[in-house]
């Protein structure tokens, strides 16, 4: 228990559901890990081939401000702290978004996080990367209090042993239905995890988290953060409320909840953001 506690700390959820609902989802992850292993070194055998040491990749999806980021992150410190304490990498495909001028020379900055706004090349390339097993993967960084990819700056993953991608797209179809033959990141997951809500409860906690940004109280903000602190608490709650109804939302129905029903998990939170449900799909 001491060991789960630790493994936690500073991340902002309860000691009891790590224990009702992490601790076992990461038994089944493991279980699946293990079962995927062993069958991947028996088509080897069959084969007469030469086994690679394949890392196991979790894709999580959702809404925006569901909390994505933190099952992510709980995920990734209980995985990590087993007895064999694999090699376990976070990566966001946020840090695939197109940089901001981008999206300004396309006209596409009101639709960010749409599944157009993404470099879908460079996020199959890396996913398709690290699946091979190669030594180095170097991807782009999001900076959410930048608003935007950060110049220069790199995550490599360096062969992991389990791999969680985390993002809203992580389990979207293909872009262009007339192109049968292109992949899409599902293609690359050995399974996935959907965090549901209710439309009311997750637009109340991105309120709450767009409006944290006001109270930083950095003494060098970024250009965004620096802006929005700028705005008054009415001005802040109107230009939040309309991210969410024209951008958010809209994202949310047409592109995000349609994947729900594909993922082998799903966790459903409450009013409180607790878990209250945990939904298998039958194999």
């Amino acid at each position: 228990m001491a060991e789960v506690a630790e493994s936690v700390e500073g991340l902002p959820i309860s000691l009891d559901e790590v224990v009702d609902i992490y601790l076992p989802l990461c038994q089944l992850l493991t279980v699946l890990m293990e079962a995927g292993r062993a069958r991947a070194e028996g088509l080897d055998r069959m084969l007469g081939r030469r086994g690679l040491d394949r890392p196991f990749i979790i894709g999580i999806t959702g809404s925006v401000a569901v909390g994505k980021s933190t099952t992510a992150r709980v995920l990734q410190a209980l995985l990590g702290s087993g007895g064999r304490r694999p090699a376990v990498d976070l990566l966001t495909t946020d840090a695939f978004l197109h940089p901001n001028r981008v999206l300004e020379e396309r006209r596409l900055m009101e639709r960010k996080g749409f599944p157009e706004s993404y470099d879908r090349h460079g996020l199959l390339s890396a996913l398709a990367a690290v699946r091979a097993g190669a030594d180095r993967v170097a991807v782009p960084v999001y900076s959410h209090r930048e608003y935007d990819i950060l110049p220069g700056e790199q995550q490599v993953l360096r062969r992991p042993q389990i791999l969680i991608v985390e993002g809203v797209n992580v389990l979207q179809p293909l872009v262009d239905p007339a192109a049968p033959d292109q992949l899409v990141p599902s293609d690359f997951l050995d399974t996935s995890i959907y965090v549901d809500a209710a439309e009311a409860d997750i637009f109340r906690w991105f309120l709450r988290r767009l409006l944290a940004l006001r109270e930083v109280g950095s003494p060098d903000p970024t250009p965004f953060v620096g802006w929005f602190s700028s705005l008054t608490e009415d001005e802040a709650r109107a230009v939040a409320v309309q991210t969410w109804t024209g951008i958010n939302l809209v994202n949310l129905r047409e592109h995000i909840v349609p994947t729900r029903a594909r993922a082998a998990i799903i966790l459903e939170k409450d009013g409180d953001q607790q878990v209250s449900r945990v939904l298998l799909r039958r194999p």
